[in-house]
């Protein structure tokens, strides 16, 4: 088996806490925030320092429902909530992630991430419509919008492989931490909105602290290939959100990620991945609750780049191919994810 000369941690499934959706979206799956950075750059179990940086661009423009688009008037005649008399049309949630991260792997049995994200976000809206939709209900002077750029929520997660001699076998535990503002901390700054809090959902933090299990296993498959495939669990333990009428709890988060590197080039790695999330709806007064869950799958092909002996980039493109929502939301075309990884 190959042993890689540097480590990069899982710094995508950061986004998963933090792509927070609209009230129109929901969070990880829909923004695509399943992408394996671990995967991307390598699984090893080589003792050291490693810091990092990646973005994100995630730009949710299309208006969707189960697995096909929907339009503004199926919005508001046919409501997700049968008991409601009109519905919200979401426009578009323009997500930016900025993660830095530190990984220590004091022995080849153990491995500590730290991982801290800043969010730079936009959202705008139509509002709520009551029936029956009319075209002037999407009118420009219609549209609210807020922006926003603000720490998000911190995860800390360890590994430990030292189940199999060859520490290709890992089993993880983390933390995600309360650490962005949540609740209504952020309001609409312009359109009929302005002043209005952004829902929960939106903002840059869950206020929960949610409690993080995985495992992964990579083996090399031939000469010139390295497979993989890992999961991970993500649930909310407590929730500052927790008064009746003003509590939010996130839904839970499953996701698993598999694929193939081609290793015949040292220097350049290409690489293809499969990645799955299904998240469960969000809970409470401030939670959108039919439009919050769903099942997602990308295809997310890249390549990995040794630029020196200590640095190493990666670039990749997902592409959804199945997506099943509840509710309306609105969802990327595309995603995209640029990193660096400077090992000591």
């Amino acid at each position: 088996m190959r042993t890689r000369s540097s480590r990069m941690p899982h710094i995508a499934c950061l986004g998963a806490v933090l792509c927070a959706g609209s009230a129109g979206a929901w969070g990880c799956a829909s923004c695509g925030c399943t992408l394996s950075a671990d995967a991307a750059a390598g699984y090893s179990a080589q003792p050291g320092l490693q810091l990092t940086f990646e973005y994100d661009y995630i730009n949710q423009d299309q208006l969707r429902r189960g697995t096909g688009t929907a339009t503004p008037a199926q919005v508001v005649n046919n409501p997700a909530d049968p008991s409601a008399n009109g519905g919200e049309i979401e426009k578009q949630t323009l997500n930016r992630y900025l993660t830095v991260g530190m990984s220590y792997t004091p022995t080849p049995s153990w491995n500590i991430d730290l991982l801290v994200p800043y969010v730079v976000r936009s959202h705008t809206t139509y509002g709520v419509q009551e029936q029956p939709y009319s075209p002037a209900e999407t009118a420009p002077d219609q549209i609210s919008g807020a922006r926003f750029s603000a720490l998000g929520d911190i995860k800390l997660i360890g590994s430990w492989q030292g189940l199999l001699p060859t520490h290709n076998l890992g089993l993880q535990l983390g933390v995600k931490l309360p650490t962005g503002r949540y609740g209504a901390a952020i309001p609409f700054d312009s359109g009929p909105g302005a002043g209005a809090a952004l829902v929960a959902s939106l903002q840059p933090g869950t206020g929960s602290t949610d409690l993080i299990l995985g495992a992964y296993y990579y083996q090399a498959i031939s000469q010139d290939f390295d497979a993989f495939i890992n999961g991970q669990f993500q649930s909310a333990v407590t929730h500052a959100l927790d008064r009746p009428g003003n509590d939010f709890r996130p839904g839970n988060l499953e996701t698993v990620s598999f694929g193939l590197r081609y290793e015949a080039h040292p220097q350049w790695v290409p690489q293809l991945q499969v990645n799955l999330s299904h998240k469960s709806r969000d809970q409470g007064a401030l939670a959108d609750l039919p439009d919050t869950a769903g099942t997602v799958a990308y295809a997310s092909p890249g390549v990995e780049v040794q630029v020196g002996g200590a640095l190493h980039l990666f670039a990749f493109v997902q592409v959804p191919f199945y997506r099943n929502l509840d509710g309306y939301q609105v969802f990327p075309r595309w995603t995209g994810s640029v990193g660096a990884a400077y090992a000591f």
